[in-house]
């Protein structure tokens, strides 16, 4: 008997055609020193980078690819290299957030448009990951993730500084004249030592556990540094796996399962996750048809414990995280919680990943019974100033504060909040409840990190390190304190945040979810009655966005996006 015949793949819909349209398609690729041979029906393998030096956390992408293709050639697949927007938490403005559903409609568009059969996505800032996600996610190919890695542990005479971590307490002492400025100034060279992503528990590392529990990469992906060569060997052995996910057609839609965001969630709270994996998760789950709700985080998750010992919950970073076991020894510490049996990216079940992952450090890596922090998981509050949900995350959080009751100390915006929190004429004490409105998807636009706000310096020089603070913002995973973000709806949608103001008292009960303010409903009334909508963007992607953005409680996704459109092929374009 002959030889079976080989599937048709996606790319023979371009490389496959004979006359004038094969020859378009192939042509200009051999412009690259392509061999007709590579057009024989192999696996295209598109690999989707979003290397850029405006996004430093990815700066080491652009070489990560190139053990990618050694990988795929070895599999006998042919890969493309391919950019797409790069979305850089530190330096884009007005957040990186406002961007994120525009890559993933790059990402979307990209590979449906191009000649791809399966998909390597190289991700590593905060929203970089998120997006190449959905995108790809409402495409459905086969799929497989690389993390482009945390950067070494900062070191500041002696001591350990994480990023993000470390420049809000720094900042803090800073404003409380506990230290200089050129100090200040001395330690920002020592925090960042070489490439890669925060090296906290921040949300880049959030979101690359995310993308292990997931399933959607191979296991070890989440912690290996960016400049240890084992992530070189991790993305070489992720070359060769595409290609083999494309001859099995294991698609994304296999592995994002409704028991992969359980596994997801729950990871979430062990290892201190990022109050951002919410808005993600939701985003994701929508696009790939998965029902997933705000509630579902409280419900799978808060009552598990935290067992990561980094900051900004613990102490350590993720170079040791790496070196206690990674993300591979959590998982199996909570393996009970965990559908076992959901596939993976390297074709075998989680379960069978992680069985014998093993723990080199317990300070670092706690086990279930001595863990950093009990019932540490995000929390979902509801009342009449969130109906449609808010969250917090207790592990970050002061004890003390987490039933409260408070006088509110009102901003209106960001700029009002820099405008006036340093005045030593504020009226404002260790009671108050800080709140900030207009900072959400519509009111930024686009749901900035500003919701843990520094604390006046008035307060700072007292010893007073923590307030309860609320809005409709989203916090930097690198943050921590008493606070309460993603009000959902919006003040800028006319949610009750917009009602609310100075001398108003707020009530914070986390142990029964609730935020209240206590005001009356005929005057909340008054007070809607009087509100007006801010001005929304007139042109461009911000008018896009702010036109069609959900709701926090949603996932923040575009209206438009949600669901997919498939990997058909599209008409001819000659």
């Amino acid at each position: 008997m002959g030889a079976p015949d080989k599937p048709v793949r996606r790319s023979q819909e371009w490389f496959g055609r004979v006359g004038k349209q094969g020859f378009y398609y192939r042509s200009w690729l051999k412009s690259l020193g392509l061999t007709h041979d590579m057009f024989d029906g192999r696996p295209v393998i598109g690999i989707c980078n979003t290397w850029s030096e405006l996004t430093p956390c990815n700066s080491s992408l652009r070489e990560l690819a190139e053990h990618v293709k050694r990988g795929i050639h070895e599999a006998g697949g042919l890969p493309l290299e391919f950019p797409v927007m790069s979305l850089g938490e530190t330096q884009m403005r007005p957040t990186a957030m406002l961007f994120r559903n525009l890559v993933s409609m790059d990402v979307e568009e990209s590979i449906r448009a191009n000649p791809i059969d399966g998909v390597v996505l190289l991700v590593g800032c905060d929203k970089t990951t998120p997006s190449l996600l959905m995108g790809a996610a409402s495409v459905d190919l086969p799929t497989i993730a690389i993390s482009g890695g945390p950067s070494l542990s900062g070191n500041w005479r002696g001591q350990p500084v994480g990023s993000g971590t470390g420049v809000i307490e720094m900042s803090e002492m800073v404003r409380a004249g506990t230290l200089e400025q050129e100090e200040f100034v001395e330690a920002e060279a020592c925090m960042q030592r070489s490439k890669g992503s925060c090296m906290t528990m921040g949300t880049a590392s959030t979101m690359a556990c995310m993308v292990e529990a997931l399933g959607m990469s191979l296991p070890e992906n989440a912690a290996i540094p960016a400049v240890d060569s084992r992530r070189f060997r991790l993305a070489h052995l992720s070359g060769r796996r595409i290609v083999q996910m494309v001859e099995e057609d294991l698609r994304m839609s296999r592995i994002l399962t409704r028991a992969a965001f359980e596994n997801a969630i729950r990871a979430n709270a062990a290892i201190g996750g990022s109050t951002n994996a919410v808005v993600h998760l939701l985003a994701l789950a929508g696009r790939i048809g998965v029902p997933l709700s705000l509630q579902d985080f409280d419900e799978l998750a808060s009552k598990l414990p935290c067992l990561v010992n980094l900051k900004p919950s613990g102490q350590y970073l993720m170079e040791d995280f790496f070196y206690a076991g990674g993300l591979p020894a959590v998982l199996r510490e909570i393996s009970p919680h965990l559908h076992l049996d959901t596939p993976t990216a390297n074709g075998r079940t989680l379960g069978e990943n992680i069985a014998q992952a093993p723990c080199w450090n317990r300070d670092v890596i706690r086990s279930a019974d001595q863990p950093l922090r009990t019932e540490a998981g995000i929390a979902v509050l509801r009342g009449n100033l969130a109906p449609d949900g808010a969250v917090i995350k207790p592990s970050a959080a002061s004890p003390g504060l987490l039933k409260h009751r408070g006088r509110a100390v009102v901003f209106e915006s960001i700029e009002d909040f820099k405008a006036r929190i340093d005045d030593e004429a504020l009226d404002i004490d260790e009671t108050c409840v800080m709140v900030l409105q207009n900072c959400g998807p519509r009111g930024y636009p686009g749901m900035a990190e500003v919701g843990n706000m520094p604390l006046p310096p008035k307060l700072l020089r007292r010893g007073i390190t923590d307030l309860v603070r609320i809005s409709d913002a989203r916090m930097s995973g690198t943050a921590y304190g008493t606070v309460v973000l993603h009000v959902s709806p919006e003040a800028a949608a006319g949610g009750t945040l917009a009602l609310v103001r100075n001398g108003d008292f707020i009530e914070l009960d986390v142990p029964s979810r609730r935020l209240h303010l206590d005001v009356s409903d005929d005057e909340l009334a008054r007070r809607r009655a009087e509100w007006r909508e801010p001005p929304r963007p007139t042109r461009g992607w911000a008018k896009i966005y702010v036109d069609h953005v959900q709701q926090a409680h949603l996932g923040a996704d575009l209206d438009v996006l949600v669901g997919g459109s498939g990997d058909g092929v599209g008409r001819d374009s000659h």
